[in-house]
């Protein structure tokens, strides 16, 4: 007689917390060491059973009203004082100003600065201010990238002094087929030359890095059109907008009308257009609006998911892992005994290796989400395909990566970041102090390895939980009945258990040894 689904279900997460108990913990160093209260399994099986019980929660008390429900929203842009100060153009103007001052200090310091990484302005403002800096916002507050993207400014500065019609086609249409994977090809190259390029530190090699995406991205603005390129070929402005689901913030048009005319297909099923920046640029300003809005419900809104998307939220999700594990005594032996295999690595082996591991983790992601999504299909007995299911529920994972950026940059950003407090008076390393700031020296004690840890601990388990209650939101959706959709949600479960567990031990590693 064949088990039911929950038995299953129970015995694989019994045997999940058995094997929890059972495996050893490694470590290496953080700068300091951190002696954890209880040993790392318990709190691996502290944080499993806190997502296993959010589940019977959400699964009880969230029913199909949920997917009715019309989130709060303000609109701040009808708030007194504050809404004429955000449809300013005079801050706007500011805003861009600022933003393309500091691209090109970035460019300028990069090509004509020392070139050692920590006396340099453009190493640290672009891997750690941005890079870190950008997600964080983002997620919590609102894609202010679309505010601040330098290469959308000044590509709109070029077509206003040449006073272009911005009604006037483009050059190329922009084909459909190619969806967001220009934008998925670029994100990966980037994350290449983050996680592996050896030189990704080296201020002038990072300058011509920029340089080059420049005039990919410029470029295809001119093609295809400033919009279509940017939804669909500028990796960051993809990769925010998915971030920015998250957050506290949206924009929205209420003119139904101009939406359906939008150029770039807003495939939202929803009375207005949310999100869109081609339409809030065109629409008039009564049908505007800058919305605050509860946490993650901009993840839960109908939206068709192309396998493009799809694919580009995993790669997301599993190159942040991919950079956590690369601390981990697990990928040092990985490395070693590669090497020790062959001696035919070229002249960078550690390039190689991980290069190599670098397209084997995504691929790993890909197949891991597709058996979920077949487990999620074969219990919600759905009719729909397997590729279907996991485009439809691949935004759940997106608060995952969300919390596992968070836990994993943390302590990144709040001291390696100081550095940039004495390289803007002396940007370019020549021993200028403009500021007043050049002698600064780092505090180190400004967070320690224990605040980090509970910082980690808590940012992943609230994003698995926030992933849980996203996964059952769409799963009521899209389930015939709360049943049904409540079964589909066993497999996605332990794939959030099973993650909450590895992204705990990898943080672990550099903060408990």
């Amino acid at each position: 007689m064949m088990m039911k689904a929950p038995k299953i279900f129970a015995i694989a997460l019994i045997a999940l917390v058995l094997a929890l108990l059972a495996s050893p913990a490694y470590a290496h160093g953080f700068g300091q060491r951190y002696d954890l209260p209880v040993p790392l399994n318990m709190f691996l099986i502290g944080a499993v059973a806190t997502v296993a019980l959010s589940f019977l929660v959400i699964g009880l008390f969230v029913g199909r009203r949920g997917v009715e429900f019309r989130y709060p929203r303000l609109n701040l842009l009808r708030v007194s004082v504050v809404g004429p100060v955000l449809s300013s153009s005079a801050l706007n103007a500011a805003i861009g100003i600022l933003s393309v001052a500091v691209f090109s200090l970035v460019v300028v310091t990069g090509l004509f600065g020392v070139n050692e990484p920590i006396d340099n302005f453009a190493p640290t403002f672009v891997w750690i201010i941005w890079w870190v800096g950008m997600g964080y916002i983002t997620a919590l507050v609102g894609n202010i990238w679309a505010l601040l993207n330098p290469w959308k400014i000044t590509y709109e500065w070029v077509e206003q002094t040449l006073r272009r019609d911005e009604t006037k086609p483009p050059r190329f249409q922009y084909p459909e087929r190619l969806d967001v994977w220009p934008a998925a090809v670029l994100f990966f190259l980037f994350a290449w030359t983050e996680n592996v390029y050896s030189g990704a530190s080296r201020p002038f090699s990072l300058a011509i890095l920029v340089i080059a995406y420049s005039v990919i991205t410029w470029a295809g603005m001119a093609a295809f059109g400033k919009h279509q390129w940017l939804r669909h070929g500028e990796a960051f402005t993809v990769l925010f907008g998915f971030f920015s689901r998250f957050s506290l913030t949206e924009v929205r048009v209420t003119d139904r009308n101009l939406c359906l005319s939008c150029g770039v297909a807003c495939h939202v099923s929803e009375p207005d257009c949310v999100d869109c920046y081609q339409c809030f640029e065109r629409a008039a300003p009564e049908h505007r609006e800058l919305d605050l809005r509860p946490f993650a419900v901009g993840l839960t809104l109908p939206r068709r998911v192309s396998t493009a998307t799809a694919a580009f939220v995993l790669l997301a999700l599993a190159t942040v892992t991919f950079d956590g594990f690369q601390d981990t005594p697990t990928w040092a032996n990985i490395q070693k005994t590669a090497f020790d295999l062959s001696e035919n690595w070229g002249r960078n082996p550690l390039d190689t290796i991980g290069t190599i591991g670098l397209v084997l983790v995504p691929i790993l992601f890909a197949l891991v989400y597709l058996g979920f999504s077949w487990g999620i299909r074969r219990l919600g007995r759905t009719q729909t395909s397997v590729a279907d299911v996991a485009r439809v529920f691949v935004f759940s994972l997106v608060p995952i990566a969300l919390a596992y950026n968070l836990a994993h940059f943390i302590s990144l950003l709040i001291i390696q970041g100081q550095l940039i407090i004495p390289l803007v008076s002396d940007p370019f390393g020549f021993g200028w102090n403009i500021l007043g700031t050049a002698d600064y020296r780092l505090n180190l004690n400004a967070i320690n390895a224990r605040i980090v840890w509970y910082i980690s601990v808590s940012a992943i388990v609230v994003g698995h939980i926030v992933s849980v209650y996203v996964a059952h939101i769409i799963s009521l959706r899209e389930m015939p009945d709360h049943a049904s959709a409540l079964r589909s949600q066993y497999p996605m479960l332990a794939l959030m258990v099973s993650y909450t567990a590895t992204s705990l031990w990898i943080i672990a590693q550099p903060i408990v040894g």
